[in-house]
């Protein structure tokens, strides 16, 4: 199998008062139609991986490659609509719009894509269905459980069909039940034409991937792969 994302030699520093390097010299290769666990203790880097690979950050120093496409990170136009139509993402606080109900927090995400709207609110209905929230859709965030919420934020990371799915600690803030269930919804999107990577400190979630890396120190010290 063909390896899909590729990471050479990545750095990431943060000035500070100091200078402070959180990847150091980072390679990694990620193939499709695979799960893989990143753990590691705080400060590891994690989320700062997880944020260059969804373009949100810049390398201080290294490449980033995707199937054939390396990226370019002065070209932010272009890079917005790649994340926008390839990469669905999941953070630990859902993030969603507290104004906006369930459906609408999913099926704005289809209109970045120049989908019509009336055609994304078909979408994001017949998604939440899916997942077992079709009697949430005109509720806002602040009126659902931590669970319901975190099953919108994952409809709304997978409404455009990405390529990539990134999750950073999906089951950080939830109870263990609550926590098995989204993990068992997230594992549902894996496919042969897709890669889900997700960061946790959780070792019982870890070990259900299909290759379990840990971080220490901002390189990738050990790999079951």
């Amino acid at each position: 199998m063909n390896n899909f994302l590729e990471l050479k030699n990545i750095q990431k520093n943060f000035i500070t008062e100091k200078k402070i390097k959180v990847l150091r010299g980072l390679s990694k290769k990620f193939k499709k139609g695979k799960i893989y666990a990143i753990m590691g203790p705080s400060g590891s880097g994690k989320s700062t991986l997880l944020n260059l690979i969804s373009l949100i950050d810049k390398p201080t120093t290294g490449s980033i490659k995707f199937d054939t496409l390396e990226i370019n990170f002065s070209e932010n136009e272009k890079n917005d609509q790649f994340r926008a139509k390839k990469i669905g993402i999941i953070y630990q606080q859902n993030n969603l719009l507290s104004d906006f109900t369930a459906l609408e927090n999913v099926y704005l995400a289809s209109l970045s894509v120049n989908i019509s709207k009336k055609k994304a609110i078909s979408k994001a209905e017949k998604l939440l269905k899916k997942i077992g929230l079709s009697n949430r859709l005109n509720h806002f965030p602040s009126q659902l459980s931590g669970g319901e919420a975190q099953r919108v934020a994952i409809a709304r990371a997978i409404i455009n069909d990405p390529e990539i799915i990134l999750a950073d600690e999906p089951t950080g803030s939830l109870d263990l039940n609550t926590a098995k269930e989204i993990f068992k919804l997230l594992k549902k999107q894996k496919r042969a034409d897709r890669l889900i990577i997700f960061a946790t400190h959780n070792r019982f979630f870890a070990k259900k991937a299909d290759y379990l890396l840990e971080m220490i120190d901002g390189s990738i010290k050990s790999s079951n792969a």
